[in-house]
């Protein structure tokens, strides 16, 4: 990594510090400009032109302006150094930004309310994982019907080689991360707080199952307790970063359905699960059904028929990889010819025997593991043997 490719990646770190995340006026400035240049424009206290707005729009106004250097400037201090990302990179916690190979595309659609860059603890690839994803959520008041259905339909999508996507809070969210991984799926939380944060802390040994099978992923930087509009402002996130999202059981104030406007207004599937007429746990689900036009959906296979492609979910089981191995880059594929089927080798040992450098390598796995070709084992990686 050249030494500016470094300088944007932690100044893109400082603006997580800086700003809470959906801001839009950093990103109408991230727009088309590097982010070393907005972040010393703004510890300098002159904010550059804002470019595509017309000059009186609502994001030009000087009071909103001034509002924002101030809110930004007394974050200042708080802004990480090179060592401060070494550190977390040691205890698991890497970044991601946009342009990076792990980065999520569909984010994109988020405009300028789209996250600067994303934290992440897990091994897991953000981008190959969620090509095939599917966010389950609900009310954190869950009554047992829910909890068996959220559970049931997260193992099953997990069973079927789809990612579940969800907030970690209690009630559905846990159901949902619980159901993935005992299908041995793939599963990403994503948080309203620091990814080294455990909110709520009941929820702390899921959390390091997640990022043993998966990864948590904030826009929040490390250390960052959550705040109550954190959560509703992290919804937006989740359902952009999956194909379509589930609800599974809200009431008609459940923070669930923050989720769902969102997916509606990304045009993303809406999909809400039905429940006994005389529930007001799941209010919220038949009032998106009725007036969002969410559509009804009582398993995973109803869900996969509103977001997989034709017939590729009719098999009980997926027994290959999520992508073709033709579809991998040259370098994944050259660090996949470096793993072996037998027994098991260490990142440094495969980043030696495919020529590439160990951050390269590291990469690289996590995409093949997310992506169905490669296995975590004792001896370090492995090629994933097809099920029985």
């Amino acid at each position: 990594m050249t030494s500016d490719a470094r300088r944007q990646r932690l100044s893109r770190a400082c603006l997580t510090c800086l700003a809470e995340p959906g801001d839009r006026l950093l990103g109408e400035l991230l727009r088309g400009r590097q982010p070393a240049a907005v972040l010393a424009a703004i510890i300098a206290g002159q904010l550059p032109p804002v470019t595509g707005e017309p000059p009186q729009g609502p994001d030009r106004d000087p009071g909103v302006v001034t509002r924002a250097m101030r809110r930004w400037a007394a974050r200042a201090a708080d802004m990480p150094t090179d060592s401060d990302l070494a550190s977390w990179q040691r205890r698991g916690i890497r970044l991601i930004c946009p342009g990076d190979a792990e980065w999520p595309t569909q984010l994109q659609a988020l405009g300028d309310t789209g996250p600067y860059a994303l934290w992440l603890r897990g091994s897991a690839d953000l981008r190959f994982g969620c090509l095939r994803s599917v966010s389950v959520v609900g009310s954190r008041a869950a009554t047992a019907y829910g909890a068996h259905v959220g559970t049931e339909m997260a193992a099953t999508l997990g069973e079927r080689g789809w990612a579940v996507v969800s907030g970690g809070a209690y009630g559905i969210d846990g159901c949902a991360h619980r159901g993935a991984l005992a299908a041995e799926g793939l599963t990403f939380a994503v948080l309203a707080c620091g990814v080294d944060h455990p909110y709520p802390a009941g929820h702390a040994e899921l959390f390091d199952a997640i990022a043993a099978h998966g990864a948590l992923v904030s826009e929040w930087p490390p250390g960052r307790t959550p705040t109550r509009h954190g959560f509703l402002v992290r919804n937006r996130v989740i359902a952009a970063l999956t194909r379509g999202t589930v609800v599974v059981e809200a009431g008609l104030r459940s923070g669930a359905l923050s989720t769902a406007r969102h997916a509606r207004d990304l045009c993303r599937p809406l999909m809400a699960v039905p429940g006994p007429v005389t529930s007001a746990a799941s209010a919220g689900c038949h009032e998106i059904i009725r007036e969002w036009g969410a559509v009804c959906v009582t398993s995973a296979a109803d869900v996969l028929d509103h977001v997989g492609l034709a017939g590729d979910h009719l098999s009980e089981r997926r027994c290959g990889p999520v992508v073709p191995h033709d579809a991998l880059d040259r370098l994944t594929a050259r660090v996949l010819d470096a793993v072996p089927a037998r027994g098991g080798a260490g990142p440094a040992a495969i980043a030696v025997s495919a020529g590439v450098d160990m951050d390269t390598a590291i990469c690289c796995l996590g995409a093949l593991a997310a992506g169905g070709f490669v296995d975590r084992c004792e001896g370090g990686w492995r090629i994933r043997r097809p099920p029985r």
